[in-house]
């Protein structure tokens, strides 16, 4: 009998609003980790049970995350945090956000390979990973910590320093409507 992985500690999610938008950011970040966490425990499960249905869930549940969630926070920051960065002039600061556009832009195609292999494992037609597919979970997943990383510690405070309240608050404003939230 297989041993189910535990999802309840790793889908719930930090309380963050939408009235404290870099706040809501570092709190889609938490959910990455944790997302990031649930694909590691899948991989040992596979390792253990195959794809079994605690397996296809969980290969599902990062699949809904990293389809809806991720691109909603890397388009806020695309538009909310990134451009006053690039506006401001300092050049360390904006060869950051370059390298974080590059990351969006190479966690974007390297999702489209970890999908492929989680579509497999939710659809039960892959029992165990092959080396191609751990290395392009490999490669995705190792994405993230760096990115992470430079944006907590240098792109959100360089633009929470840049910009006033009311900007502030109409990017929170903004980051709602995409997600159909009022």
């Amino acid at each position: 009998m297989s041993r189910p992985i535990p999802l309840r500690s790793l889908l719930s999610a930090p309380a963050a609003s939408f009235e404290q938008p870099f706040e809501m950011l570092e709190a889609c970040h938490e959910r990455v980790h944790r997302m990031l966490d649930l694909l590691g425990r899948l991989r040992t499960h596979l390792a253990g049970h195959g794809a079994d249905a605690q397996a296809a869930q969980a290969a599902r549940d990062v699949m809904r995350y990293f389809d809806q969630a991720a691109p909603l926070h890397h388009q806020d920051e695309e538009l909310h945090v990134f451009p006053p960065l690039l506006a401001q002039g300092d050049e360390g600061v904006a060869a950051v956000v370059k390298r974080l556009q590059a990351d969006h832009v190479a966690m974007e195609r390297n999702w489209a390979a970890a999908r492929a292999v989680l579509v497999r494992v939710a659809e039960a037609q892959l029992q165990r990973l092959a080396p191609d597919d751990e290395a392009a979970l490999d490669t995705f997943a190792a994405l993230y910590g760096d990115h992470i990383q430079a944006e907590e510690g240098i792109a959100y405070p360089a633009a929470q320093a840049l910009l006033d309240p009311d900007t502030v608050a109409r990017a929170g404003e903004e980051m709602m409507r995409r997600r159909g939230v009022r």
